[in-house]
């Protein structure tokens, strides 16, 4: 799909290939062949520009050829309940035009829309960039923390019972948690690149950092080391979880195990008695009237007896 927007800090406007403005946002969401290679042609940047952040896989990082800054960015998506993964997104700045490309409608383009036109301007290229960068950092702090939330209830469940959906629910969140560590790393070194770049008097027509500009690449470098460090400090109490219910659930087996283990013990002292006095040969009480009910009392003294050795040694 292909957009073309245009804000003044007033509204935003959608425009056409055909009255498309300096100043412009080319919004590519999973392009179509055709549309990339027009709007290679209209911005004049290369192909493979465009098509850097169409690859699943690909990392953060910046590039620079000809009259083009190419910002691959890895943002934050949530694809269902406790399914989070990041998804790469590519901005390039031109002279005239700025193009951002990603394979799937995400939250931090979204939110560049006619409700918030007030707080962008599209024609400012750089600021608009550190923008983008700044809503996806405040979205990954935004996602930890329903993980977070969404941890301490799977931990309630797991206190009362120790179910396999509840132990594959943390496992999926670790999972989350491990992505977004990366993805936060080598965005990091992205914004620290970038933040070296404003002194860089040969890319100034591409990337103009103002004051202001350079006061929200901080913010956004803030946020960022902030969000690695709740990603990682929250990996590790969810780590630390994890160890602890494996733990519980196997010393819950083996009590379990122990238990079984008395009862069988148990049941097989009158079992072993009974066994004795029923031999077809001479025993104690053959011919007495009584005979059952001694064997019985025997039994069941036995069985008590080695009950309360059992209690004291806590196997149950």
């Amino acid at each position: 799909m292909l957009a073309i927007y245009k804000s003044n800090y007033t509204t935003i406007n959608e425009l056409t290939m055909d009255t498309i403005e300096k100043g412009s946002w080319i919004n590519l969401l999973n392009p179509t062949p055709e549309e990339i290679h027009l709007v290679a042609a209209i911005a004049n940047v290369q192909s493979d520009f465009l098509k850097a952040a169409l690859d699943e896989e690909e990392r953060s990082r910046t590039e620079i050829e000809d009259d083009a800054l190419l910002i691959i960015t890895n943002i934050p998506m949530m694809r269902g309940v406790d399914n989070y993964d990041t998804l790469p997104l590519g901005i390039i700045l031109t002279p005239e035009y700025i193009i951002t490309v990603c394979l799937e409608q995400n939250e931090v383009l979204s939110d560049f829309n006619l409700a918030n036109a007030r707080f962008f301007s599209t024609f400012k290229k750089t600021r608009f960039l550190f923008q983008i960068l700044y809503k996806s950092a405040t979205l990954y702090l935004k996602y930890v923390k329903q993980i977070n939330r969404r941890t301490d209830e799977i931990e309630r469940y797991l206190r009362k019972s120790a179910k396999n959906q509840d132990i594959f629910e943390l496992l999926d969140l670790q999972k989350a948690f491990t992505y977004f560590t990366a993805s936060l790393r080598s965005n990091g070194i992205v914004l620290e690149k970038l933040l070296r770049l404003r002194s860089n008097k040969q890319l100034q027509h591409l990337i103009t950092i103002y004051e202001e500009d350079e006061d929200l690449l901080e913010d956004v470098i803030i946020e960022n080391k902030q969000a690695i460090e709740m990603v990682e400090m929250y990996s590790n109490i969810l780590n630390g979880m994890l160890d602890t219910f494996a733990s519980i659930i196997s010393n819950n087996l083996n009590m379990i195990m122990k238990f079984l283990t008395s009862v069988t013990i148990l049941l097989a002292i009158p079992t072993m008695i009974s066994s004795f006095f029923g031999m077809n040969v001479d025993i104690p009480w053959g011919n007495n009237s009584q005979g059952f009910i001694n064997i019985a009392i025997l039994a069941i003294l036995a069985t008590c007896i080695t009950a309360f050795g059992l209690y004291k040694k806590r196997f149950f």
